[in-house]
């Protein structure tokens, strides 16, 4: 009897072990826990493509490929940089943080890849096109207005339009070339609330528009936000484009919401939206749609699923984001795509060609204010934890300089080296009312210096720590323990950023040896 129950114990176990194991090749939600907003997502064939929105940073508008929805590699930018103004230059005193290019819609008609967007800086509408989405390069045209959060559609009668608005919904026609609005062709209201299915007090009208055609029907996808409610999707369907439509409540779960419709190459249909997740940022999710009545029904038992019917998540390194040793064969010297400049560059002060295994960053002008400063280099950070790590030679520094590592956003953090008359001093800095205040100075008496932040996003914790290292393996903390916050005046995820700027005397630089990040 003992042996026949240790039989059945252990058989138990196995299935349990077999089930856990099973569950644990699935996908994660979050698919990805890094900030990734206003996707876009097409299937062309076998692979899928994804842009999204990374308003102030260069370059921009970000391609990504997939194999299986879940693991995706950075590929492309549709510009380098978007245009050439002091508000993206960081000059004349001003910035972009928060604008440049927003929600971007990305589409494959007729052999070709068009990705579109707009920009509140520039008050214009873009359209990017390419014939090799992977390789080549985008053409591009632009006209005015700046069509908010739209959405651009191919009908199967050759037209093709522009659905953008907030509460109120409208449609605009492209002229055949689609470089601008179809001359005599007026614009249309075709839903005159699109918040309305999700009640009267409405903190967010519904906006975020995307647009398909399913079996002959048309499907328009948006957010909105009820009072005292959650981030909710908004779904209208109807026979013709400009209506009548009929709206619903698509999901109301977590906060995920705005995004759109994607199939799979096994018939399989999902919804890809993001959630707002404290300060690393907008996060992706997917969820499994199924369809009732001709209407997709989001998510299983109307929630957010944490596992997905899909292949399990690997890591976002070195695809999304990667460590760097800055070393470089002769000719190639040049920045993989993980890295973005805050605002557009000056391309004459950084290098990694003047030091070989070296990125140089080099001052040419005074500024006081590192949200001012050019040129800081940045990636994401990771939820629901992460530490990026430098090494930095700080002997060419002139008297005022300051030069290190960020926790970029609005409130920031900043671990680094200040170049003073007689010293230089290990500093840690963050923001006090707007204002950057010094926490803490640790003398420095070598010109090499190890930078480090940690930062954790575990359940919205979201706080960041700071440490430096005179010889890479004892760690000290310094400073003190940044709450890191989401604002809209940045409307992005913090960033780990690798900073220098002159207060006082330009021409010094310094020289980081490698970037390191891991999670």
């Amino acid at each position: 009897m003992k042996k026949r129950i240790s039989l059945i114990f252990t058989f138990l176990i196995l299935i349990v072990q077999m089930t856990a194991s099973a569950q644990g090749k699935k996908a994660q939600n979050p698919i990805i826990f890094s900030d990734v907003p206003d996707l876009s997502i097409i299937r062309v064939g076998k692979n899928y493509y994804m842009s999204s929105t990374t308003m102030h940073m260069s370059p921009g508008l970000p391609i990504m490929k997939s194999k299986d929805l879940v693991n995706w590699t950075l590929i492309n930018y549709a510009y380098d940089t978007l245009a050439d103004m002091p508000e993206l230059n960081l000059t004349d005193g001003k910035s972009t943080y928060g604008r440049g290019s927003w929600a971007s819609s990305l589409r494959f008609h007729k052999g070709t890849y068009y990705v579109t967007t707009f920009a509140q800086t520039t008050g214009e509408t873009y359209i990017f096109k390419t014939k090799d989405i992977e390789k080549g390069n985008w053409q591009r045209v632009s006209f005015e207005p700046a069509y908010h959060d739209h959405s651009l559609f191919f009908d199967d009668d050759g037209k093709a339009y522009l659905i953008y608005g907030t509460g109120q919904i409208k449609l605009v026609e492209l002229n055949d070339d689609l470089t601008g609005i179809k001359q005599n062709a007026p614009e249309k209201i075709i839903i005159e609330n699109a918040s309305e299915p999700a009640g009267n007090i409405i903190m967010l009208r519904a906006e975020g528009s995307q647009l398909f055609k399913i079996k002959g029907k048309y499907y328009l996808f948006n957010i909105c936000w009820p009072k005292d409610g959650m981030r909710t999707v908004i779904i209208h369907k109807a026979d013709n484009i400009t209506g009548p439509w009929e709206g619903k409540i698509g999901l109301q779960d977590l906060g995920v919401a705005q995004g759109g419709l994607i199939n799979t190459t096994d018939g399989r249909w999902f919804s890809y939206l993001f959630r707002d997740f404290g300060a690393v940022g907008r996060i992706p999710y997917l969820v499994p749609v199924k369809w009732e009545n001709d209407w997709p029904i989001l998510g299983k038992n109307n929630k957010v699923p944490k596992t997905l019917d899909l292949p399990s998540n690997k890591s976002l390194i070195p695809n999304l984001v990667a460590s760097d040793e800055f070393n470089r064969k002769k000719g190639q010297e040049t920045l993989p795509l993980v890295w973005q400049w805050n605002h557009n560059p000056d391309n004459a002060l950084w290098s990694l060609k003047e030091r070989k295994g070296f990125l140089r960053l080099k001052t040419g002008r005074i500024d006081t204010d590192f949200l001012q400063a050019r040129n800081t280099l940045t990636q994401r950070t990771i939820g629901p934890t992460s530490k990026a790590s430098v090494l930095l030679d700080v002997s060419q520094m002139k008297e005022g300089d300051f030069a290190g590592l960020s926790a970029l956003q609005k409130e920031y953090g900043l671990v680094g080296v200040k170049a003073e008359k007689d010293q230089k001093v290990v500093v840690m800095e963050n923001t006090i009312k707007d204002k950057p205040v010094e926490i803490q100075r640790i003398p420095l008496l070598q010109n090499q210096v190890y930078l480090k932040i940690e930062c954790d996003f575990t359940n919205k914790k979201d706080e960041a720590s700071f440490f430096y290292s005179l010889d890479g393996k004892v760690w000290n903390p310094i400073g003190e323990t940044l709450k890191m916050k989401y604002t809209l005046p940045h409307f992005m995820g913090y960033r780990f950023g690798l900073f220098n700027y002159a207060t006082k005397n330009i021409g010094g630089y310094v020289d980081f040896d490698w970037f390191r990040i891991n999670y």
